[in-house]
Parts: structure tokens; sequence; C-alpha cells
């Protein structure tokens, strides 16, 4: 069994236009929601034995605060084509995660995380909000077999459930 996590990054600060897009830091709620969020995993005992992000300052930052409320001591692998990414790069990327990984949490942007995560699940997912958590269970030994044919939609968690 492998077990997928795609998590959108925390919201982000609009506040100095003139910054470049990849450079936008999280604002106060995305400061907020990020270890929120990390918490709702530990709850869960859901723990990653790999964690990849995009390097945009807004997913890494997200990363990092769900690997430090995780207590994830491993580095963080930074993937540059996690931002601004294709479906079929995702699956590229998957595809070669070494084996011994079992629980993967995968940080990146929208709208690719909510188009590759319906790629992956029949049930219909409109959109992945900031901060947001989709989780997938695959019968599979192997990254490389990772699809849609042995993907079962396991979670569904965004900050705004647990708000409202």
């Amino acid at each position: 069994m492998k077990h997928l996590y795609l998590i959108r990054h925390a919201k982000s600060s609009w506040s100095n236009p003139l910054l470049d897009d990849f450079e936008r830091p999280l604002n106060q709620r995305g400061k907020n929601d990020a270890p929120f969020m990390a918490k709702v995993l530990l709850e869960k005992q859901i723990f990653p034995d790999f964690i990849l992000s995009s390097p945009a300052k807004r997913a890494k930052t997200t990363a990092e605060i769900f690997a430090e409320q995780l207590n994830f001591t491993n580095d963080i692998a930074f993937e540059k084509s996690l931002y601004l990414t294709s479906m079929q790069t995702l699956l590229d990327i998957l595809h070669r995660i070494p084996n011994s990984y079992n629980t993967v949490f995968l940080f990146g942007h929208n709208p690719e995380l909510t188009q590759f995560a319906n790629e992956l699940n029949s049930t219909y997912i409109d959109n992945i909000p900031t901060c947001g958590i989709v989780g997938f269970e695959f019968c599979i030994q192997s990254w490389n077999e990772l699809c849609k044919q042995n993907s079962t939609l396991t979670l569904f968690e965004f900050p705004k459930k647990y708000k409202e």
C-alpha cells in the first residue's frame, strides 16, 4: 500500500503587487491554517515518510510548517517542476519516488492539484481550498504503478470545514 496526500499551500499574501508570484509569502490566515491542518493529520496519526514540495515561497513555508508540527526530521525535497506544472509532470515525479517511501506528502498549487486529484479519483472535487488536503490510498507496491484504477480517496480536509 502507498498513501499520497496532495496539500495545497496555505493562503498567501497579495499585499505587495510588485512581488513576483513565486516569492509571495503566507498571509496571517495562512500562517494560522498551516499548523492547524498539520494538527488535523497528527490527530489522525498520519505521518509522512517523504515530503515533496514546490519551492515557491508559499508552498515551501507550508511544507516546513507541516514538517515541524509532525516532527518530520528528514529533508524536504523541493522540486522546481511542481511550480506551474502539468498532469503528466506530476505523474512522472510521483513515479520516480523511491519505493521505500509508503506515505508521501506533496505540497503544490492550484489549479494543478485539483485537476490531478480528479485524475486520480472518480469522485469529483470542485476545488482544493488553500491548505486543503486530499488523501489517496493505492493498492500498489511501486510508485510507478500509481494510477486512477488502483486509487481510493481516503481524505478531504480543509480549514473552513472546522471553522464554520
